[in-house]
């Protein structure tokens, strides 16, 4: 009795053993948890039934089956590709396709592998548009190429339940023929340009060295001609003085002669003597002068000649302080406008704005008439 019995409890024991066995597989195969990051499809006997969010979800168990699909987004690396430009220049290029799982079902039921599908989509685009675009376009435009690319790759992963947020394209890279070419045509530009500065160079500073030649002989002959200028209004002055000086010790040296004839005369035995008017004139008016004397005729005393009103104003004898004056403020005048060009020169006007001498001095002659007018009478009185 007792051998049958402990058979019965063992037996008992395994299958209760048994049971909590499949239990506990059965409520683990009931509980499916979902991270914040993805979401799963769930199959009951290979049909679709939802979308497991994230969390703790219950799911039929042994007859069920889930997908995960990851929500963030996700880079997809292009591999390197060939292709032949639009002017049959072979290149390769690789890209980078980032993309975002928006409706996981339709990347579910829509497409097989979402992940594949796409990156075998970037990878014919991205030889088509390169094939489109010439060599040099597709050097300098990658923003374009780009563009292209995720507006080709936009509609068919729609249906997909896929977004493309971005398309980087890394590298695009010519031939090596190709590329050495370029290098040849880049050396021969930048020396290109290297002998048109260089040359730019030289004609400007044979122009700044002309144009410096130039102000500098400007100012010398604004110098010589002021110099000119002011040399000959001293002599026009000097010959002034001199000529006053000069018949003034003519009527001296006349009276001179007139007074020692006059002693001659006195010393013979003739008691007669007839004088020439002029002498006795000059003695009247030159006696005070001469001898000292106090004597008046009729009431005036008797001075000496002076010239008359039309010879003083001819020869501008009342005038001399005046055009000594006019001449040291025109000088100062000169002078300052001529430090004032070679300051101009100096600080680096432009000498297209600078006159010439001729012009410089034609406008220094219309400003001063007065001087003009001077020297003319100064030499008409000369010729006198």
């Amino acid at each position: 009795m007792l051998v049958p019995l402990q058979a019965a409890v063992g037996g008992f024991t395994v299958v209760a053993l048994l049971f909590l066995a499949l239990a506990v597989i059965t409520i683990w195969q009931s509980v499916e948890i979902v991270d914040a990051t993805e979401k799963r499809a769930l199959t009951v006997f290979g049909e679709y039934r939802k979308l497991l969010e994230p969390g703790i979800n219950f799911v039929p168990p042994f007859v069920s089956a889930t997908h995960r699909f990851d929500m963030r987004t996700q880079t997809l690396d292009v591999p390197r590709q060939e292709a032949i430009t639009r002017d049959n220049s072979p290149v390769t290029a690789d890209a980078v396709v980032y993309i975002k799982v928006m409706d996981a079902k339709k990347a579910f039921l829509e497409v097989e592998e979402y992940k594949v599908a796409v990156s075998n989509l970037a990878q014919t685009t991205l030889r088509a548009v390169l094939g489109d675009m010439e060599l040099d376009d597709t050097l300098n435009k990658r923003q374009q190429i780009n563009a292209k690319i995720r507006q080709e790759l936009d509609e068919p992963t729609d249906e997909w339940g896929i977004r493309v947020e971005s398309v980087e394209v890394r590298e695009v890279n010519p031939s090596k023929d190709v590329q050495q070419a370029m290098e040849q045509q880049t050396s021969a530009e930048r020396k290109r340009r290297a002998m048109i500065l260089e040359a730019q160079g030289e004609r400007r500073s044979a122009i700044e060295t002309a144009e410096g030649d130039k102000q500098s002989n400007i100012i010398r002959a604004q110098g010589e001609k002021q110099s000119q200028i002011l040399e000959a209004q001293g002599d026009a002055v000097s010959t002034v003085l001199r000529a006053k000086s000069a018949e003034s010790m003519g009527e001296r040296a006349v009276i001179d002669k007139g007074m020692e004839t006059l002693e001659s005369i006195g010393q013979g035995e003739s008691t007669t003597f007839v004088l020439p008017q002029e002498l006795s004139s000059l003695v009247g008016r030159y006696g005070k002068h001469l001898t000292g004397s106090d004597v008046k005729t009729d009431g005036e005393e008797l001075d000496s000649l002076d010239f008359d009103a039309e010879t003083r104003e001819l020869i501008g004898l009342d005038n001399i302080d005046e055009i000594l004056g006019q001449i040291d403020e025109e000088a100062e005048m000169d002078v300052e406008a001529m430090e004032q060009e070679a300051q101009a020169i100096k600080e680096g006007e432009d000498p297209a704005s600078m006159k010439s001498a001729d012009e410089i001095i034609e406008e220094m002659d219309e400003d001063d008439p007065d001087l003009e007018d001077v020297q003319t009478e100064m030499d008409a009185e000369l010729e006198k």
